[in-house]
């Protein structure tokens, strides 16, 4: 942008923006970084919270079909994984460690029946991740 202004007998051109403009616009986008971010963060603790849903409920479907093919529950989550029901440990996207479930074991019975999550603290819908 440029502009010419009159001082005196002077003609000065000036060229850029001023301070004030510079100002206004940084304001602007702070405002507009205030209202964007905290709704992504927010965003991306639901996936992760999705993903923890999906990971426990794809992992008890197969310990149940294991016991539906062997007539025993397994007795680590490994022996999935050796046996080809699942691929890989699946990964608790909380505490992000594979290795972190906290495995449920039947009374008078040998093997895992169940897993949880042990990551702290709770959901958004205010139950905590070791009771999903």
């Amino acid at each position: 942008m440029e502009r010419s202004t009159k001082t005196g007998s002077h003609l000065v051109n000036s060229r850029g923006f001023t301070l004030i403009e510079l100002l206004v616009v940084l304001a602007v986008l702070a405002i507009l970084g205030a209202m964007v971010v905290p709704q992504y963060l927010d965003r991306a603790q639901d996936a992760r919270e999705a993903v923890l849903r999906d990971n426990l409920y794809q992992t008890r479907k197969v310990i149940d079909q294991f016991y539906r093919d062997h007539g025993r529950y397994p007795q680590r989550l490994d022996e999935l994984v050796a046996l080809r029901y699942l691929r890989d440990l699946p990964t608790d996207p909380i505490t992000g460690r594979k290795d972190a479930w906290a495995l449920v074991k039947p009374e008078g019975l040998e093997g895992v029946i169940d897993l949880r999550s042990t990551a702290a603290g709770k959901g958004r819908d205010g139950t905590a991740y070791a009771q999903w």
